[in-house]
């Protein structure tokens, strides 16, 4: 396999709320790729049918869980993939948190790089696996044995960050959560709907204090200047400003995630996608 190149924007969604309709759309807008979130089952039944509704559009699992989704059968799942859609999907994995993964052995790099060498032993090449990756080791794991770092829920000075430690080459691609309003009562309601989850895992505060606020402005419900750190809204051109911030800062790509009403999110896509000139 050769290494995936990116355009400079992709679509993020959970992967249950993804249908062929939506998939279609999102592809027909100019979006290459689709980041679909969860832990879903290493045996992937949904990617298939997905890629078979589309063209061209690729799908990276943002991520499959190494403590619930075991290495060979997720290998194997790539394979099938890849046999029928070669280049469409790349095997996302990631180590979750100790607060949701309860009752395993919570060794995270251990883990990750044990998922890896499973990975290799039933052939998933480096270029069709990613990281999810938000600290040193994790994002250095990401580049010397996958294709891709994924870093969830991180603003543009993190992603400054990992392209200075990761350098050139390395392939980044940060989430970017969206609320397409110009009501900053509204975007900040549904951005704390959205984070609460995230200000109770320790992995995401520790990145979260350096990166984005004091211990203050991460505590339960999160400070105004928090949410507004981590959650792009107002008007087309001031969310494609924020999406080009981490661009600018060394983002491969930028997975763009549409916060609000589902139904209202083809049509903030097509907003956002001629703004961003896709």
């Amino acid at each position: 396999m050769t290494t995936p190149e990116f355009t400079p924007f992709g679509f993020f969604a959970h992967y249950d709320a993804v249908d062929a309709d939506l998939l279609r759309t999102v592809e027909s807008l100019g979006f290459d790729t689709a980041w679909l979130g969860g832990s879903p089952p290493a045996d992937l039944p949904w990617v298939d049918p997905l890629l078979s509704a589309t063209e061209r559009i690729r799908i990276v699992t943002a991520i499959v869980n190494i403590w619930s989704a075991p290495a060979q059968q997720a290998g194997r799942s790539w394979q099938r993939i890849e046999a029928a859609h070669p280049g469409r999907f790349i095997l996302g994995i990631g180590a979750g948190h100790p607060e949701i993964d309860s009752g395993v052995p919570y060794k995270p790099y251990t883990g990750l790089v044990e998922y890896l060498d499973g990975l290799d032993e039933v052939g998933v090449p480096r270029e069709g696996r990613g990281l999810a990756a938000l600290a040193e080791k994790s994002l250095k794991l990401a580049a010397d044995r996958s294709a891709l770092a994924h870093p969830y829920l991180t603003p543009p000075a993190h992603t400054r960050w990992a392209r200075e430690l990761l350098g050139p080459d390395a392939i980044i691609v940060p989430e970017q959560k969206v609320v397409l309003t110009t009501d900053p009562d509204e975007a900040r309601a549904l951005g704390r709907q959205a984070l609460d989850l995230y200000l109770g895992l320790t992995n995401y505060l520790t990145m979260l204090e350096r990166f984005a606020g004091s211990k203050d402005d991460l505590a339960k419900p999160g400070s105004d200047k928090l949410i507004d750190t981590l959650i792009a809204y107002g008007t087309p051109e001031q969310i494609a400003a924020r999406l080009h911030e981490h661009r600018d800062a060394g983002a491969t790509q930028v997975a763009i995630q549409v916060l609000g009403d589902p139904a209202d999110r083809p049509r903030a896509l097509g907003v956002l996608a001629r703004e961003l000139g896709l």
